[in-house]
């Protein structure tokens, strides 16, 4: 089952293709906060977005724009404006196809199902952690939040990827130095204290207070 986001101001024609996607077995929202469409799709952590280009406050162009600051995921937009130049500036900002309106609903769901297989069959689900709008890209080791990139050395994402892929679970510090040890010759104990120290300063200067929590004797969580 796959997480579709329709980003679509016409609410009866969203509403629409939310029938049609869920008739296929997917998971399917409509963004109704045109407002704030970043933290909706953090939070919601689509597999695929529905982007019309003429949306209230700014357009389909640049919530794609900020949206592949952060995720790979596939965009199609949907939009009435599909002469050839806003088609080859969908494609270059970034859009994976795009489907003219009025929309047929079967070749929607055709186009659809087209990009989930080429994407995830063969490609593999996009390499992401999110948790709380932070967003761990594990292709370029960067992590985004609230559309701005925070920094992190090497051990610091190594660190955070490893508690991310065990959220809501204590992970142990001999964990963590194995994976760190994994990349360097020796981590001392120390040396894991001073990165999860710089670490969760680097969070919460980025607005994510307590996002790593210590539980002692024990480890580190995110929860």
């Amino acid at each position: 089952m796959y997480r579709i986001m329709i980003i679509e101001d016409d609410q009866a024609m969203a509403d629409v293709m939310k029938k049609q996607m869920e008739a296929w077995g997917n998971e399917a929202e409509c963004v109704r906060d045109f407002q704030d469409i970043l933290s909706a799709f953090t939070q919601y952590d689509p597999h695929l977005i529905l982007m019309d280009i003429m949306l209230p406050f700014f357009n389909g162009y640049h919530w794609c724009s900020e949206i592949r600051k952060i995720s790979n995921v596939p965009v199609v937009f949907i939009s009435s404006a599909s002469d050839n130049m806003n088609i080859v500036m969908a494609m270059g900002m970034g859009g994976d196809d795009f489907i003219p309106k009025p929309v047929d609903l079967d070749v929607l769901m055709a186009k659809v199902q087209a990009v989930l297989r080429r994407t995830y069959d063969l490609a593999g689900k996009v390499p992401v952690l999110e948790h709380r709008g932070a967003v761990l890209n594990l292709n370029n080791a960067s992590l985004a939040y609230n559309g701005e990139q925070v920094d992190l050395t090497k051990n610091e994402f190594r660190i955070l990827q490893t508690l991310l892929e065990s959220k809501g679970k204590v992970v142990s510090r001999d964990t963590l130095m194995t994976r760190l040890w994994q990349m360097d010759a020796y981590v001392e104990e120390n040396t894991l204290t001073v990165n999860v120290t710089r670490l969760r300063k680097k969070l919460e200067s980025a607005g994510l207070d307590n996002f790593i929590t210590t539980k002692v004797g024990s480890g580190y969580i995110i929860q």
